[in-house]
């Protein structure tokens, strides 16, 4: 908005050229949705405890010490980040950019599905809320729109291409797979970080490290210079999704701020399931789907511990774990929370840093 405003004078006014500036409008996303986010955050606390009254439903078969300490804690904060991230996306952002309407697109949509997941759980006062099929099915639906819009506004040689970490000249052309891979891709990150959100604070700072990563990749991912020297495929107009990150990123610090131990509010599906698809479609806009896996580790690994623990259960009818997501099964062996939360914050550190190490090592 300010963009289409203001730059057009930039001839008039040459402080107006800083507009045209990716880095600028970025750190203006990240200072814009931090403050939306300071400002909202107490009002929709207050709100939603007022309307949800008991606050989240707690899982009767999870750690003891969440009935009593998690109690109360309303949920479908998830709002307060979409709200922020969105407000400021669409101040700082180039309103004819289609790679950004198309996370947006995730977002909005995954998000919606969040929230009615999250008031049917807080309705009925159970830990269940939207059947899975019919969530998945509501995931797939949103992310094939988006996926086309990508490919259609993608070099003609990367549409339907992967790129392999490590191998500069490796790129495999998927064909009509790339887009069953894509919703793959979209679907997986989205439900991963559902997974991963069930302590105070242990998602919101691996997507935030995420969304960071990311941007440095969209940014050079979309600028036809660092792409060429470091060997990347260089995807025209992608860099614009540097916005949406920053603004991802600031409204991330802003909710981290409320959801800090003792959490004053949980994101909820509605924010876990946006943010999960906005790191999964933003992966595939830049080629790096499979970088995510690594960068998302922590989302990765917390997954597998589900899949195995459900898939070994049926088989022997035993645990592999004590409980899964796998950060509960670190509580059962006597974990403090904030010792599992910062330990899973240093290796979503660790796992960035070599993920970003694929730009240069290849």
């Amino acid at each position: 908005m300010l963009y289409e405003f203001l730059y057009p004078f930039s001839d008039t006014f040459p402080l107006f050229n800083v507009f045209k500036y990716i880095s600028f409008r970025t750190g203006g996303a990240i200072l814009t949705s931090l403050i939306i986010s300071f400002i909202l955050g107490p009002f929709l606390i207050r709100t939603l405890k007022i309307i949800q009254k008991e606050g989240q439903p707690i899982r009767k078969d999870g750690p003891s010490d969440h009935i009593i300490k998690k109690k109360g804690t309303p949920t479908m904060g998830g709002i307060l980040i979409l709200f922020a991230s969105l407000g400021s996306t669409l101040l700082w952002m180039q309103f004819d950019n289609q790679f950004v309407w198309s996370v947006l697109l995730i977002m909005i949509g995954f998000g919606s599905i969040g929230i009615i997941d999250d008031w049917l759980k807080i309705s009925k006062n159970s830990s269940s809320g939207l059947n899975g099929k019919i969530k998945l099915i509501l995931q797939i639906l949103i992310s094939y729109p988006a996926i086309m819009s990508i490919i259609q506004y993608s070099p003609l040689e990367l549409q339907n291409g992967l790129a392999i970490p490590f191998f500069k000249d490796v790129f495999i052309n998927l064909g009509y797979l790339f887009i069953p891979f894509s919703i793959l891709v979209i679907v997986g990150a989205s439900n991963s970080v559902n997974l991963t959100d069930g302590l105070d604070g242990l998602a919101i700072v691996p997507v935030m490290i995420a969304a960071s990563s990311f941007a440095l990749i969209a940014y050079l991912v979309g600028n036809v210079n660092f792409s060429s020297y470091l060997q990347l495929n260089y995807v025209p107009g992608v860099g614009e999704l540097c916005i949406l990150l920053g603004a991802l990123l600031g409204a991330g610090l802003g909710f981290l701020w409320f959801n800090a131990p003792p959490a004053e509010i949980f994101m909820g599906d509605t924010g876990s399931l946006a943010l999960g698809g906005a790191l999964g479609v933003t992966s595939v806009a830049t080629r790096h789907e499979l970088v995510l896996v690594i960068i998302g580790g922590i989302f990765v690994v917390e997954t597998i511990s589900v899949i195995l623990q459900v898939g070994y259960f049926k088989i022997t009818g035993k645990r592999i774990f004590l409980m899964a997501p796998l950060h509960h099964h670190f509580e059962k062996r006597g974990w403090a929370e904030s010792t599992i939360v910062i330990r899973f914050w240093i290796i979503a550190v660790i796992l960035a840093l070599i993920g970003l190490s694929t730009l240069k090592l290849r």
